[in-house]
């Protein structure tokens, strides 16, 4: 297990889907867990880029992804990629039955002509 500065393993997620995209009514693509507060946003691909700018409002640099398989993380103030760390408090993804992109009844038809590259 590698050792990353600036995560809580205790920190609960915020929910299970981008809680900015939530609270404006949007849609997202692939979801980020914030690994210092929990924080579940959106990827830099997704409309709203909400992980990115809660790094860049909280200064929380690490956050691993919140999709189920994967378990990396990403530090946005280094770029550096790490393929595994500690393991957070549970859930470690959102739930399987959850679309991806997200949440069902809000993604628009033309969603992929809407991605950021």
């Amino acid at each position: 297990m590698t050792e990353i500065e600036g995560i809580e393993p205790t920190a609960q997620p915020s929910g299970t889907g981008c809680a900015d995209c939530e609270a404006e009514g949007g849609w997202w693509f692939h979801l980020r867990r914030c690994a210092q507060c929990g924080h579940v946003g959106c990827c830099d691909s997704s409309p709203g880029q909400h992980a990115t700018n809660h790094w860049m409002s909280s200064g929380h640099p690490v956050a691993q992804s919140f999709e189920p398989g994967e378990e990396w993380y990403w530090n946005f103030a280094t770029g550096d990629l790490y393929e595994s760390g500690p393991d957070l408090a549970p859930p470690a993804d959102h739930p399987i039955d959850q679309p991806v992109p997200g949440p069902s009844g809000r993604v628009p038809q033309n969603w992929q002509q809407l991605l950021h590259p």
